[in-house]
């Protein structure tokens, strides 16, 4: 079995309880990002980041898998991750949109080009540190939530392609993070105490805008109140604001605002004042390019997760043909935002996922009805 080891303590846990189970476990650690030729410091470090955060990440890969016994190989997806995530995250953020790089990253990278090289070494199955479950149905493979709710992944994971599902193992999916911790300091791990990682699926946490500004450079522009049409103060470059936000708005003295909108084409950002916050609720939103996990026959009331970190939220689900659904929640939900994706479940099941592509509210299109508050 292949392990996908990162340099953090979740892949190595995995990796060590894989090789506890019996299994033939060999380790590979994956470098998908140019750092001297693409990077925000155009290959310079500062002093307060001497070592590229992916090399740092593969040293600590090395040192567990030596401390596990493991063999690690190394594999570059640079032209892959280039051409199959990143290109497609900037094609997102250019449409005034706000992707998510970690699912992408998913479904090209640790599920498909990392499979392929697994499967050219001889390996039928791969292993990852993501905290998800292996199911089944009717005799076929399904993916399903973590045990810990906490750090459920499952939501990263609805791009993956659904054959797959037959040749991943996720080791974690029944043990939550404390349990892992302990694991990683009993076996004197010297990642055990390692910060999570929270920047952007493999290019490591460094000052977003700043890095982002490297590929699409900041136009200044008008922030306006839909409510008057009144300009309320200047935005810093529209593509790095999401709906829903209110921290970093940049206004000063009034308010608080939240962003509710944004035109890329006349780079104006609109926001509600706090008073307003209804324009921020929806209704109905329609979900494209839906990737099936499970199988489910629609019409159905299911639950979905459409922001990572907001709750499951009631829907009824429609499929409106073969890749595109309506998710109907007529007790209206909050920010549910063009671009981020939409995942689907069915109690723990996950039965797929697709990007969320308009939204309504009592069949208006939201983002459309905002617009033309400001113009009328």
């Amino acid at each position: 079995m292949l392990v996908g080891l990162s340099g953090g303590v979740d892949s190595a846990v995995a990796a060590y309880l894989l090789k506890e189970q019996g299994y033939d476990v060999t380790c590979a650690f994956m470098r998908n990002w140019d750092s001297l030729a693409n990077d925000d410091f155009n290959g310079n470090p500062t002093l307060n980041d001497p070592v590229c955060p992916q090399e740092a990440d593969y040293s600590d890969a090395l040192a567990a898998a030596r401390s596990l016994g493991l063999e690690l190989l190394r594999i570059d997806f640079i032209k892959e991750y280039w051409d199959d995530v990143f290109e497609e995250f900037l094609r997102e953020y250019k449409r005034g949109r706000t992707p998510n790089p970690d699912i992408l990253c998913n479904r090209y990278i640790k599920f498909d080009s990392f499979m392929k090289f697994a499967a050219s070494k001889g390996f039928d199955t791969v292993a990852t540190g993501h905290y998800a479950k292996n199911g089944t149905e009717n005799g076929q493979a399904v993916l399903m939530k973590a045990d810990d709710r906490n750090k459920d992944q499952s939501y990263f994971l609805a791009e993956i392609r659904r054959e797959v599902l037959d040749h991943v193992v996720f080791p974690l999916g029944e043990i939550d993070k404390p349990r892992v911790r302990q694991i990683a300091q009993d076996l004197h791990l010297a990642i055990a105490d390692k910060k999570d990682s929270t920047g952007i699926c493999f290019i490591g946490e460094r000052n977003f805008r700043q890095f982002l500004s490297n590929y699409l450079p900041m136009k200044p522009g008008k922030i306006i109140d839909v409510t008057n049409g009144k300009e309320v103060g200047t935005h810093q470059g529209v593509l790095y604001y999401t709906v829903g936000q209110r921290k970093g708005l940049d206004i000063g003295g009034i308010g608080p605002f939240y962003a509710a909108g944004k035109n890329v084409v006349t780079n104006e950002l609109y926001v509600v004042p706090h008073e307003k916050q209804d324009l921020l609720y929806s209704d109905a939103c329609i979900v494209t390019g839906f990737n099936r996990l499970a199988d489910r026959t629609m019409p159905m009331d299911l639950h979905a997760k459409l922001r990572y970190r907001q709750p499951d939220q009631d829907v009824k689900a429609s499929m409106i043909d073969e890749n595109t659904v309506l998710l109907e929640y007529p007790q209206t939900i909050r920010s549910v935002t063009p671009g981020q994706e939409a995942v689907l479940y069915d109690g723990d099941t996950v039965i797929g996922g697709g990007k969320i592509d308009q939204v309504f509210k009592n069949g208006e299109d939201l983002m459309e009805k905002i617009e033309g508050m400001v113009h009328a």
